[in-house]
């Protein structure tokens, strides 16, 4: 009996709100919207979760009133407002359900990673190398929370180029570990994956995009893998020896990047190389156009070579 009963409750409580509510009263001001995830202000304001880190992106005030969020911020946790979830399932279930959907085709577009992937502009990462990146500017916040909410945590870094928005060529970078600070600012730990060649460029929220082919190395055999082999033994001994007699004004390098990576057993198990071709190429004083032509070679034979090149030269110079 007490089960009719609650039933029965639910229903004329419902059948009330209907009366009371249309879509309208549950819409986000900021993307005149259904609700998704609404959480409140100390304010009082309701938004979308997603409408409203946006918004504190660019500036820790409310978007309605104006008042201070600093402390909200620096909390950093957005609880859901539990009440106006069960309002809106109680009362427009099928409104809700086609506002979840939505997400859900916006996050499977975000997340693809072939088509409009997310480009950071700043700096050359290589594969298998930790890229350390300071996040202040809002495009870039946005950027890197999205990466976090589809569960890719993977987006593209280009280095800037004259006449371009980016370069041609760049490294999807993974996020390993965020550390979020008090004003909204991140310190993001990344690590170089794929490399990759731009097909077009595009924009997306502020931040640029890019449709993209992954680059892979030509694969050799025979006699041409054995000269590779020994090319790979002879440029791996001469960048040990670099290694040793680097200067101490220099040692900071090794801090930063840590110490020569060892030899990988099968030098073409990785589409990208030898991961420690890759460091070597990010401690060397080279000019950022010089190691793009590096980074977009798909010839391991050549890239070692050119190595060899420079260590054999710099080996050569005076302490």
């Amino acid at each position: 009996l007490d089960n009719e009963e609650e039933r029965a409750a639910a229903k004329c409580t419902q059948l009330c709100l209907e009366e009371l509510l249309s879509v309208s009263d549950l819409e986000c001001s900021l993307c005149i919207r259904m609700f998704f995830e609404p959480v409140t202000t100390p304010c009082g304001h309701t938004f979308c979760k997603e409408c409203l880190e946006r918004c504190l992106d660019h500036r820790p005030n409310c978007p309605l009133c104006k008042q201070s969020l600093r402390e909200y911020l620096r909390a950093g946790s957005y609880n859901p407002t539990v009440l106006l979830q069960n309002i809106m399932l109680a009362t427009f279930p099928t409104q809700l359900a086609e506002r979840r959907e939505l997400h859900r085709a916006e996050m499977a577009e975000l997340s693809n990673l072939t088509k409009n992937i997310p480009i950071f502009v700043c700096t050359m990462s290589f594969p298998g190398i930790a890229c350390p990146l300071h996040v202040f500017e809002p495009r870039y916040r946005l950027m890197i929370r999205r990466c976090q909410e589809t569960g890719t945590r993977m987006f593209g870094m280009c280095i800037y180029e004259n006449g371009k928005s980016f370069a041609d060529y760049g490294c999807m970078l993974e996020i390993r570990q965020i550390e979020l600070l008090a004003d909204g600012r991140s310190l993001v730990d990344t690590i170089g994956r794929r490399r990759f060649r731009v097909l077009s460029r595009g924009h997306r929220d502020g931040y640029n995009t890019a449709d993209i082919e992954y680059l892979e190395d030509k694969k050799v055999a025979g006699e041409e893998l054995q000269e590779l082999q020994c090319l790979h033994e002879n440029t791996y001994r001469l960048a040990q020896r670099f290694c040793e007699h680097v200067d101490l004004a220099s040692r900071h390098i090794f801090m930063q990047h840590g110490p020569l990576p060892e030899k990988e057993e099968d030098i073409q198990a990785s589409a990208d190389g030898p991961t420690w071709c890759w460091w070597l190429i990010s401690i060397l004083p080279l000019d950022p156009s010089y190691q793009l032509n590096l980074f977009s070679s798909t010839s391991l034979c050549a890239r070692l070579t050119q190595l060899q090149r420079i260590l054999t030269a710099l080996l050569q110079q005076p302490p």
